[in-house]
């Protein structure tokens, strides 16, 4: 059995649009090439003073009634919008969790060298996870990991604040640090 011929689905435009793309449309309230607001107008004759100044006839505000058009260059338009966006995806920064991995019996080397770490983290805006995690017998001593947990949050203190305390997870104790 054939199946019916379907003609592929029209693209959707991204953005606003522009001249003949408006449809539907009696009545626009039109802002000329100057910025000046000429009041509601048909749609024809703003799309032919947008045609006459060899420039577009772009919708604004498609939900005011009647919706906002505006003459100006459209391709100038797109090009300042891509624009905008991009500066604002290069100023955005993503605020990631970095961990850290502790034992209750951490030597004072290791444990400048993990602070050391974690002040780099901090500088840079990162929040850090502290896992600190117990073997075998260690968890019948579970009050040296908290000494341990308590000693990097008092010298954190100036950094770093306290998103979440430390908290027992099975064999672990984990406490999260944001940047102040």
């Amino acid at each position: 059995m054939r199946r019916p011929y379907r003609a592929a689905p029209t693209p959707t435009k991204e953005g606003p649009r522009s001249n003949r793309d408006i449809r539907g449309v009696r009545e626009v309230q039109l802002i000329d090439d100057t910025g000046a607001n000429r009041g509601v107008v048909s749609f024809f004759d703003a799309l032919k003073l947008a045609e006459d100044a060899g420039l577009d006839l772009v919708e604004i505000a498609p939900n005011s009634v009647p919706p906002v058009c505006k003459i100006l260059d459209y391709g100038r338009f797109r090009f300042l919008e891509q624009k905008k966006a991009a500066e604002a995806r290069k100023k955005q920064r993503t605020i990631e969790i970095k961990e850290i991995k502790l034992r209750p019996g951490i030597d004072k080397h290791d444990y400048d060298v993990k602070m050391k770490a974690m002040h780099g983290f901090f500088e840079e805006g990162d929040k850090v996870k502290v896992t600190l995690r117990f073997r075998g017998r260690e968890m019948a001593h579970q009050d040296l990991g908290v000494k341990v947990l308590e000693r990097v949050k008092a010298d954190l203190v100036e950094i770093a604040k306290v998103e979440s305390d430390w908290q027992l997870e099975g064999r672990q104790m984990v406490m999260v640090l944001a940047p102040r």
